[in-house]
């Protein structure tokens, strides 16, 4: 740029870089790098549980508990961490967490114990969440105040690239070099993050009041919030619980070669990444309208996958769509918690990753429970429609939550 340019103040003319010339500031996507080398760690070990229970010397349920492991860290984590991390500087926080996933993967990569792997995968966990927790803060105050949910799309992008990207790539590299290359390559992964959230991420705290834990955790007694934390739960439970179980619905139900399930897995992670990009756009100023049209679209998306996933050529379509719908009203509901939790400035990321969470956690294990039933391997998809019918009653019965407040920081 050349020229004059005129008095503005400071942060009109941080906004007009935001909103104008620079849509969404690089910090953001360095975030996002961030996250898509932790949304691989976190799904990888799918591909890999076999190699490493006969590396280890364990059986291939037990090898199946690193799984949950991660799951059950990152809930417990997302709190726990950010109420540690309330009073430093998220420069600090951030890289913190990022330093101590690394470190986790270098210790998970060089072990023979089993028992220590568990342990690593618990600690990488935790430092996840951790840093999911800062970093959803961290993304919403980093644009105006009406930009949370295309800010908040950004961020997720990096998990919904993990599923096209990272965990075909991760087994492909565990498939040929071994398990412990992958854990390496998510390591050295980290270090570009790490370096770029030293210098990129501004220093000082997310906002007023971050040493005052109380006056935040009050906000959960919230209704609103507290309804919005459930269905975006819901939504991410029945997300996971069919993604788990991809698989082998893959190449028992559809009968297609296993070559397919890397295939279907990247279809399913890209309609994600397209699905919470489009909401993105729509989430802060019609969150309403995207739950009303896309909740009943992807309730109806799951009965046709359940009734038509034995056809091989409708199943990598039906993968794409849905992932596009989960993340598009799921992405809007925790977009929302963000908002329904703007007066627990540093607490609000935990919130959300909770929430996510909770569901990663509960839909495959509520899946798991219906693969011996009459369904069979068509179970989990059962379950998901069911899970989302169940957050469409929530909807119907408390849709003014999905309404934004006089509060959401929106401006013409």
């Amino acid at each position: 740029m050349s020229g004059a340019l005129p008095e503005v103040t400071e942060t009109t003319s941080r906004r007009s870089l935001v909103t104008s010339e620079y849509p969404m500031p690089l910090p953001l996507y360095l975030l996002a790098v961030a996250v898509f080398a932790m949304g691989t760690s976190e799904f990888m070990l799918a591909g890999l549980v076999p190699e490493i229970a006969a590396d280890l010397g364990v059986s291939v349920a037990t090898t199946g508990l690193l799984t949950s492991a991660f799951a059950i860290g990152m809930v417990v984590g997302a709190p726990l961490m950010a109420a540690l991390a309330r009073t430093w500087s998220r420069r600090i926080s951030l890289s913190g967490f990022l330093v101590t996933f690394l470190a986790a993967h270098v210790v998970g990569a060089l072990t023979d114990s089993f028992p220590v792997l568990f342990a690593t995968r618990v600690v990488a966990a935790f430092a996840n969440a951790g840093f999911l927790a800062v970093a959803l803060t961290a993304a919403a105050d980093l644009v105006p105040a009406h930009r949370k949910g295309r800010a908040l799309s950004v961020l997720l992008a990096g998990t919904t690239v993990a599923t096209v990207v990272g965990v075909p790539g991760g087994a492909l590299l565990g498939t040929l070099v071994g398990w412990r290359a992958t854990f390496w390559a998510v390591a050295l992964l980290c270090l570009p993050a790490a370096l770029a959230v030293v210098h990129g991420i501004p220093g000082p705290t997310g906002g007023p009041g971050g040493a005052f834990l109380r006056p935040e955790l009050t906000q959960l007694r919230r209704p609103r919030l507290v309804v919005v934390l459930l269905l975006g739960a819901l939504v991410n439970a029945a997300t996971f619980a069919t993604f788990a179980f991809l698989a082998p619905i893959v190449t028992d139900v559809a009968r297609l070669g296993p070559l397919w399930i890397p295939v279907v897995l990247a279809l399913f992670g890209l309609g994600c990444f397209v699905g919470v990009t489009v909401a993105g756009r729509l989430s802060d100023r019609h969150p309403g309208a995207v739950v009303a049209v896309g909740g009943p679209l992807l309730l109806g998306g799951w009965l046709v996958f359940g009734l038509t996933a034995g056809a091989p050529a409708v199943l990598p379509v039906l993968a794409f769509v849905q992932g596009a719908l989960s993340f598009a009203v799921g992405g809007t509901l925790i977009t929302r918690v963000l908002y329904e939790a703007a007066d627990a400035p540093t607490m609000a990321g935990s919130y959300a990753t909770a929430a996510l969470n909770v569901g990663a956690a509960a839909g495959p294990a509520i899946a798991a429970a219906t693969l011996t039933a009459r369904v069979g391997q068509l179970g989990p998809v059962w379950t998901s429609g069911s899970l989302v019918a169940l957050a469409l009653v929530v909807v119907v019965r408390f849709r003014r939550v999905l309404e934004p407040g006089p509060d959401d920081g929106r401006r013409p």
